[in-house]
């Protein structure tokens, strides 16, 4: 097995995958343009959705890269060796290219080869789709790992929950996948232990999915016209073992946040330390990525992330504000120099991001404290002297009050907590949450639908026009939109005036009456640019990107749908205009006929 840094790794993966023919295209940001279902980019498929489904890809049909990604959906897991909310994902895609044999055989090749990573052919075990209602069982899958010289002895068969792959919303495309571990085990292997019952020794490396199914709103599989490959590897969990080991927070991927946090620390705590080195990396790209900390959304987990931090800071007994110097480690680790440029770009906005958000916090510990010694007398009154679930989530909730404290202050005072109560009331503010979200992203860009194509086609003379009523300091910083509207942010300093909202919508409403058509132009990304096409996020591309130009009103480069004359929009009209974050300012509009 080769010794590699994660630089190393990403760099040998994505060469490989060159030589297969594949383009290497660019890491998309971590908040999904093309997909509303979701907070953030989870995979790299993300942002290839439209080209899964049929659309042309301007690189072609065979693409490699590293992705951003952020999964927040097990943040209370973060704290053992391998959780991590942010972390890079290797994969390579073949838009109705190469299919199952190729794919597998080229990640045995990689994963194998002397010139490669060099991994024992005898350590590799893998795992293939078992079946049910809606597809087959892998058998193909399962036939070409054996050929390759995997045994049958070594190859598991699982369920939808291990081996099956997507959407990664609530639609989309999806299918069978196969799994790769790296078997830790020396020596000969326990009875009855393998990757599906012992994660500890079996390490999942890489997974191949295969893109057959498309999931409907209904639930529904139905097969995809073409066939489309979607691998992923995460390059810290590899890194680990192929330095030898298990533990991720010890690669260089995270070592120096670990270290400054040791250095700033008086206790000694291996998972509170882990928590805070995953949160700050996390943090740091999301706000490289444009989110500000906020009471929904995306700016909603990163504030919780942020908070996270913050708490198992005290537990270590950091004194003072420290967010603010792990930020500056991120930002300046060398496996990070040159592929992200974005982070020393924001280095001043993540830095004050930090140091505010902080700040904001230890006022809201305060606070909760105040709030807790309020309650505490009559808790004591109480035969059970239990602090009830509903007042200890009424702090989590109203106050931000975290429940791990609440619990530390009732034990010091010797009292209990009713956590079934409370886990009952988060249990039930989750559900509301969720079936709200569903609701809010119902219809999104994802479907492409006919009235989210239009309102889509807006969002680029909304754009146009604010930047020619406020100034070029106008840039998108996020976007949804549903079937009945669009939500667009954008950075501005002030609240609009009542006349520089109507003057937004005159300049809209006269380009839609002039009938403009939409033209698409392929062509290099330096050239699109300094043609001032405009770019969403500061989101990297690759070396050719698809320029939709409205007439002589809007150019900018986009992947998601269009209209071919905005003579069909309807009249624009603004609902509202309001602040989002600090510096940001939000628009609800809507299209009438």
């Amino acid at each position: 097995m080769r010794s590699m840094t994660g630089a190393e790794l990403r760099r040998a993966y994505i060469e490989f995958f060159k030589g297969k023919g594949h383009v290497e295209i660019g890491s998309a940001p971590l908040v999904p343009e093309n997909d509303p279902t979701v907070l953030f980019t989870t995979a790299g498929m993300h942002p290839l959705v439209p080209f899964l489904l049929g659309e042309k890809h301007p690189a072609g049909t065979r693409l490699v890269n590293c992705q951003k990604c952020v999964r927040t959906g097990d943040i209370e897991e973060v704290g053992n060796t391998v959780h991590h909310t942010f972390f890079e994902m290797l994969g390579n895609w073949s838009l109705g290219d190469y299919f199952k044999r190729e794919a597998i055989e080229w990640s045995f090749e990689f994963l194998t080869g002397r010139e490669w990573l060099d991994i024992d052919p005898e350590k590799l075990w893998v795992s293939c789709f078992a079946g049910d209602d809606d597809a087959p069982r892998d058998t193909e899958a399962a036939a070409i790992w054996q050929r390759m010289g995997i045994p049958a002895g070594r190859i598991v068969y699982l369920g939808k929950k291990d081996n099956w792959w997507g959407p990664a919303g609530q639609t989309g495309p999806c299918g069978p996948d196969t799994e790769m571990f790296v078997c830790l085990y020396e020596g000969d292997i326990p009875p009855g232990k393998g990757p599906e019952n012992d994660s500890e020794h079996f390490v999942e490396v890489w997974n191949d999915v295969f893109m057959q199914y498309n999931k409907d709103p209904e639930g529904v599989y139905w097969p995809l016209r073409e066939k489309n490959v979607d691998t992923g590897l995460g390059l810290e969990r590899l890194t680990a073992v192929l330095q030898g080991r298990n533990d991720n927070y010890e690669t260089e991927l995270f070592s120096p946040i670990m270290e400054r946090i040791g250095e700033l620390a008086s206790e000694e705590d291996a998972r509170s330390k882990r928590i805070i080195a995953d949160h700050m990396r996390s943090a740091v790209f999301m706000i490289a990525d444009g989110v500000l900390p906020a009471r929904v959304d995306q700016g909603y987990v990163l504030r919780r992330l942020i908070r996270r931090a913050v708490r198992f800071g005290k537990k270590l007994g950091i004194e003072g504000a420290f967010t603010h110097k792990l930020g500056e480690v991120v930002i300046e680790m060398d496996t990070f120099d040159g592929v992200y440029p974005e982070l020393k770009a924001s280095a001043d906005t993540i830095r004050e991001t930090l140091m505010r958000e902080e700040e904001q916090f230890t006022k809201t510990l305060a606070q909760g404290l105040k709030e807790f010694q309020k309650l505490l007398p009559n808790v004591l009154k109480n035969p059970k002297r239990e602090l009830s679930g509903r007042l200890a989530f009424r702090l989590y909730d109203t106050y931000g009050f975290p429940i791990e404290m609440t619990r530390d202050l009732a034990e010091e005072a010797n009292i209990a907590v009713d956590m079934d109560g409370f886990d009952k009331a988060y249990a039930k503010h989750q559900d509301l949450s969720r079936k709200g979200a569903e609701q809010k992203f119902a219809g999104g860009l994802a479907d492409h639908s006919e009235q989210v194509t239009r309102l889509h086609t807006a969002t680029h003379l909304l754009q146009a026009a604010l930047r020619r009523v406020l100034g070029d300091h106008v840039a998108q910083r996020g976007s949804n939109i549903t079937g009945e509207r669009l939500r667009f942010d954008f950075t501005h300093p002030e609240k609009m005036t009542p006349e520089q909202i109507k003057q937004v919508e005159d300049f809209v409403n006269d380009a839609i009456g002039r009938k403009l058509d939409v033209t698409i132009e392929e062509m290099p990304v330096d050239q699109a640019k300094a043609a001032g096409a405009m770019a969403v996020f500061g989101e990297k591309y690759g070396d050719t990107v698809k320029v939709y130009i409205v007439g002589d009103f809007s150019k900018e480069i986009c992947g998601g749908p269009h209209v071919k004359n905005i003579g069909e929009l309807g009249r624009f009209r603004i609902v509202k205009e309001q602040s989002s974050s600090a510096g940001i300012r939000r628009i609800r509009a809507v299209l009438e006929q």
